[in-house]
């Protein structure tokens, strides 16, 4: 992984444990599917609170599981950040996309996988 990209993964890390700069705002030129209270929990059982989902991606950073990062079509050529998440036998995988802009961090999914929901 690249410098630049360490820093973007910490910088993620800050923005996604601080209250005051995250946001999942839907917009038609910027849809999100943010859904923390549909996802279980794998450690501690119970469904995902919203600060309890933006707390988890800020621990999966930290732990260095893996990023990828993606150019949107919706809005066209922005950047994002999207992690495939295993949560545990018999569970669906969990899909996270991320983004940055305007010093914030932006929620654009938290949900259980679509491919795995159609099996």
């Amino acid at each position: 992984m690249s410098p630049d990209f360490e820093a973007v993964r910490e910088e993620l890390i800050r923005l996604c444990r601080n209250r005051k700069t995250r946001r999942v705002i839907f917009t038609k030129n910027a849809p999100c599917d943010w859904q923390p209270r549909s996802v279980a929990h794998p450690k501690f059982g119970g469904y995902f609170s919203d600060p309890g989902a933006w707390e988890y991606v800020a621990a999966l950073l930290e732990e260095g599981h893996a990023i990828e990062e993606v150019i949107l079509s919706n809005p066209p050529g922005e950047r994002a950040y999207v992690m495939n998440v295993d949560l545990g036998p018999r569970q669906p995988r969990l899909y996270v996309k991320i983004q940055i802009k305007a010093g914030c961090v932006f929620g654009r999914s938290f949900h259980y996988s679509y491919e795995q929901r159609t099996q």
